[in-house]
């Protein structure tokens, strides 16, 4: 590796919590557009999650990837559990961040003993509680509601209830990124819930549906970060971004191979040209997700990307 650590986009080692429950969240349904009513209660679906979990992480592993499996808890219980990108990031410089959440069922999603398991295998030198701003109903969804450009530290995010300007201002000065936020409008008429579905950020490409970005001033705004950070741009349209194309992130295995996850459903939207530009940046590693996608997330959402430095030596 020619980079540094704190500039390196991508990480070998992820975080993942397998579902103890798993449905679509009720209280999440009013303003996320790519969530489907199953119908079904979480009996049927669970053990079809956990099957397309399971084979999620091993395709993962043998991908290259370090994926610490954690097992969610059976009480209280908790339907987005395999989601964990929302509550909690990490950070070169060894700090952890943990988030406001938006639906109460979620918040229950926090877990200590994971980031006290965390502490045992990377150096971790602070852990900053953003959840106390639920109480002012100011919200932020972890990496969901930020994507991050770590080599150029900027911060690029999609307003909506999920992902309030006070809370993007906390963050980017704690951590010293600058932001950059635009507001996406979704097939609905209504802001995208998160930036993680429409925006995933590579080394050296970003893939975005600019044209969900009304404002024209904000959309050529984006593409010019984009452009003076020398990324080579992949426009996703609105149809592609349904189908979770933009929900997806670049990873690197253990010999420095760049790899990008994403469902098999967002590999089928992307055009022969799209993948074809894409391979040239990264290893495309399809997961086949079709139950976990009803909730309104796909492999991007299920990835808690672990950027921490390693206690021991060969961590990372």
């Amino acid at each position: 590796m020619t980079q540094s650590a704190a500039h390196i986009q991508s990480t070998s080692s992820i975080l993942m919590i397998r579902p103890c429950r798993f449905y679509p969240n009720p209280e999440t349904a009013a303003d996320n557009a790519f969530q489907r009513d199953a119908n079904q209660g979480s009996d049927a679906l669970t053990p079809a999650a956990r099957k397309e979990f399971d084979a999620a992480v091993e395709m993962l592993r043998a991908a290259g990837v370090n994926v610490h499996v954690f097992e969610d808890t059976a009480e209280p219980e908790k339907p987005d559990a395999i989601f964990p990108n929302n509550w909690i990031s990490t950070h070169h410089d060894g700090r952890i961040a943990l988030f406001p959440m938006y639906s109460a069922l979620r918040r229950r999603e926090r877990r200590q003993d994971i980031v006290e398991k965390l502490r045992k295998d990377y150096r971790v030198t602070q852990v900053i509680d953003y959840s106390l701003f639920e109480d002012e109903g100011c919200y932020l969804e972890g990496t969901g509601s930020l994507v991050l450009d770590h080599p150029s530290k900027i911060a690029y995010v999609s307003l909506s209830n999920r992902s309030n300007p006070k809370m993007v201002q906390r963050f980017v000065d704690d951590f010293g990124y600058e932001s950059v936020t635009f507001t996406s409008i979704g097939p609905d008429g209504e802001p995208i819930y998160h930036t993680n579905v429409m925006m995933c950020i590579g080394t050296a490409f970003a893939m975005v549906g600019l044209e969900m970005i009304r404002n024209k001033a904000e959309r050529q705004d984006v593409r010019a970060r984009l452009e003076k950070t020398g990324k080579e741009i992949v426009e996703l349209s609105a149809d592609q971004i349904a189908n979770f194309a933009g929900n997806a992130i670049e990873l690197h295995n253990q010999s420095g191979e760049k790899l990008l996850g994403l469902s098999s459903r967002a590999d089928r939207a992307l055009s022969e040209e799209q993948r074809e530009r894409l391979s040239r940046c990264a290893r495309l590693v399809p997961l086949k997700l079709p139950t976990i996608e009803l909730a309104g997330g796909s492999a991007r959402c299920m990835i808690a990307a672990i950027h921490l430095p390693p206690r021991f030596k060969g961590g990372l």
